[in-house]
């Protein structure tokens, strides 16, 4: 390539990156990972500061540029497990033919340890939701890093799946630098989404279902939750329209054996 043309694409690329840089400052970030890793740098990540946020807008006008992202969806439940929604929700999968990603409290998991079991043997993934769900963002150093070990130690008694020890996500959402630092010293990926649901409110299954076909991103990771019927309930026509989309469904563990991590955090929407 020439030098005018190699300068040409150069002052186009700055371009690009100080205009989504600018934007970015001037209306603020969304650009909130799906997936922290152990190597993330987590102050680049999701620091509010000037440089941070400036090096995301760059990164992002960079990344989205691919339309070679896969269709791969994992749908994640988070809480439980519960008495009676959980055996429907993992009826209903099986059904389906879907595996799924499990964060399950640790406390809630000793208290109903059949299912725990059955949810591993069935073909799930069990990641670590804490021991007893508190907002870890208001939790000192001690209780974070308690709360991530007590969970998975009770859920370890229970399931021998390595997602165990190498996923959490934390109650509600809630987490600050200190927090993401604190999993990644115990050795977890931090793993968000990059779509919630809604279903954590109160929730029709049609409302679910368009709000998942209407927002969709290649990777997907979904936010749901256990213990809600509307959300089993949409499952089928969601599960259905996804895969006339080209989409498969894996876990979360298989999803970050195919994917890099950057492709999660700068997903791509796509139509379903």
């Amino acid at each position: 390539m020439a030098p005018a043309v190699k300068g040409t694409f150069a002052v186009i690329a700055v371009v690009a990156a100080i205009a989504g840089g600018w934007r970015l400052l001037v209306h603020g970030s969304n650009t909130a990972p799906a997936l922290v890793t152990p190597q993330t740098d987590v102050h680049m990540a999701i620091s509010g500061d000037v440089v941070p946020r400036l090096y995301r807008a760059m990164h992002n006008v960079s990344s989205t540029n691919r339309e070679n992202r896969p269709r791969l969806i994992a749908l994640t439940f988070d809480d439980g497990p519960y008495p009676v929604f959980t055996p429907m929700l993992l009826d209903v999968l099986h059904d389906l033919n879907v595996p799924a990603t499990f964060f399950l409290i640790g406390a809630d998991a000793q208290q109903w340890p059949e299912l725990t079991r059955r949810i591993e043997a069935a073909g799930n993934e069990i990641g670590d939701h804490t021991y007893s769900h508190p907002n870890l963002d208001q939790e000192p150093s001690d209780g974070v890093r308690d709360e991530i070990l007590r969970g998975r130690d009770a859920l370890w008694d229970l399931s021998h799946d390595p997602a165990v020890r190498s996923l959490m996500r934390p109650p509600h959402g809630r987490y600050t630098e200190r927090t993401l630092r604190i999993a990644q010293q115990l050795g977890y990926t931090v793993v968000l989404w990059t779509d919630d649901s809604g279903d954590w409110r109160a929730q029709t299954a049609a409302r679910i279902a368009h709000h998942l076909l209407t927002n969709a991103t290649a990777p997907e990771i979904v936010l749901l939750h256990s213990g809600k019927l509307a959300t089993i309930e949409a499952l089928p026509s969601v599960v259905a329209r996804f895969r006339q989309a080209g989409y498969r469904f894996v876990t979360v563990g298989q999803m970050l054996r195919l994917v890099q991590n950057d492709e999660l955090n700068h997903p791509l929407r796509r139509a379903v």
